[in-house]
């Protein structure tokens, strides 16, 4: 590994570290992919790293290229203590609207952890059920937290990988491609085919 690069995952894991100088041994990175889309689930990811973790290229997911995330993901399921993933579907985001669908998915996600964390580290969000651990939320998190940026991965490369499962179901919108944002050739294909069970119906008010 390139010099640069363990800066900057140094850099990146000092908020952890600090944290295990207190004493703390397991800490949680939560983080979620799919609050934007127009079709799909919102997908949330919670991790626990090694203490001595250094992955490289581990970084906010949106700065990694599809085929790199896939590669890290492989190496972050290898080496985490434990990870757990929560999924909320397009029906309950229409019905519960999507900031409960993710901290929905959140506690989901906690749930399946098979150690329970001293401290959870999570991207943004607030006024969570985190099953009574205690929490710190950080605003860009993804951008400042190892175990976060960890978390962001493994919750965009499930997305993706389920979004190109169902474009083989829905070819005609090209899922695969776009996983469900609101792209141009997305909204076209939804004025050309209608919606499909896989479209969230409260974000697509004007787009058909």
């Amino acid at each position: 590994m390139k010099e640069k690069e363990i800066e900057r995952l140094k850099t990146l894991k000092e908020i952890e570290d600090k944290l295990y100088i207190k004493g703390l041994n397991y800490i949680c990175g939560i983080d979620e992919a799919g609050r934007g889309p127009l079709a799909g689930p919102v997908v949330v990811a919670s991790v626990i790293m090694q203490k001595d973790s250094m992955i490289e290229g581990v970084n906010d997911s949106k700065k990694i290229s599809e085929k790199k995330r896939e590669k890290i993901y492989e190496q972050i399921i290898d080496e985490a203590i434990c990870y757990g993933i929560g999924i909320i579907d397009q029906k309950e985001i229409d019905s519960i609207n999507i900031l409960n669908a993710t901290k929905k998915g959140l506690t989901k996600s906690l749930q399946e952890l098979t150690i329970k964390p001293d401290l959870i580290l999570v991207d943004a969000l607030t006024n969570i059920d985190t099953l009574g651990i205690p929490y710190k939320s950080i605003i860009k998190g993804d951008a400042k937290s190892y175990s976060i940026a960890a978390a962001s991965i493994l919750a965009k490369v499930t997305r993706d990988r389920i979004m190109r499962q169902w474009d083989e179901v829905y070819p005609e919108y090209g899922f695969a491609a776009h996983k469900g944002y609101g792209t141009a050739k997305h909204i076209q294909a939804i004025k050309e085919n209608g919606i499909c069970m896989l479209h969230r119906k409260s974000f697509l008010k004007n787009c058909h």
